[in-house]
C-alpha cells in the first residue's frame, strides 16, 4: 500500500502531495535553520525514496541556496511558507512537517546540532500555556 501525504502553504496557492514513506524526522537547531525559520529549529521530513508531486502552484516555489553549504529553503513565493524541496541531486526529498495537512503519525528521531541552538531555548515546559491568545497576564 502507498501512502500519500498532502501539504500546502499558508495562502494555499500551492499544494503538494509526497508519495513513500519518511525515513527521518530531525529537529535541527542549527543557526542557518533558526533564521530561515525564525525560530528555535526547523522541523523537517527526511526521504531518499518518497516522490514529490506539486499538485498547483509549482511556479509560486522559489529555492534559496545558502552559498557555501548544503543549506536550501523552498518557499511559497506568495506567503513565504516553507515547502518541500529535493535535494542532493533528487535523491532526498526534504519536507517541512509544518507544511503537511495530514496528521503526522511519527515523532521526531532527534534534535541536531545541539551546540548552536537558541539561548532561550531550554525549560519550555515551564513556560505558561494557552488554548488560543491570552485574554490577560495569567494562563
Amino acid at each position: 500500500m502507498t501512502t500519500i501525504t498532502s501539504g500546502s502553504c499558508l495562502c494555499g496557492k500551492v499544494r503538494f502531495e509526497i508519495e513513500g514513506a519518511f525515513e527521518h524526522f530531525f529537529l535541527c537547531h542549527c543557526t542557518y535553520c533558526q533564521k530561515d525559520t525564525g525560530s528555535a529549529h526547523a522541523s523537517n521530513l527526511f526521504s531518499t525514496t518518497a516522490t514529490l508531486t506539486w499538485v498547483s502552484g509549482q511556479e509560486r516555489v522559489s529555492t534559496f541556496h545558502l552559498p557555501s553549504s548544503r543549506h536550501q529553503k523552498s518557499f511559497c513565493s506568495h506567503c513565504g511558507s516553507a515547502l518541500p524541496s529535493t535535494q542532493m541531486e533528487g535523491r532526498l526529498v526534504v519536507v517541512p512537517a509544518g507544511s503537511l495537512d495530514d496528521p503526522l503519525q511519527m515523532r521526531p528521531d532527534a534534535h541536531l546540532f545541539m551546540a548552536s541552538k537558541a539561548a532561550w531555548d531550554h525549560e519550555l515546559e515551564s513556560v505558561p500555556v494557552f488554548q488560543g491568545l491570552p485574554t490577560d497576564r495569567q494562563p
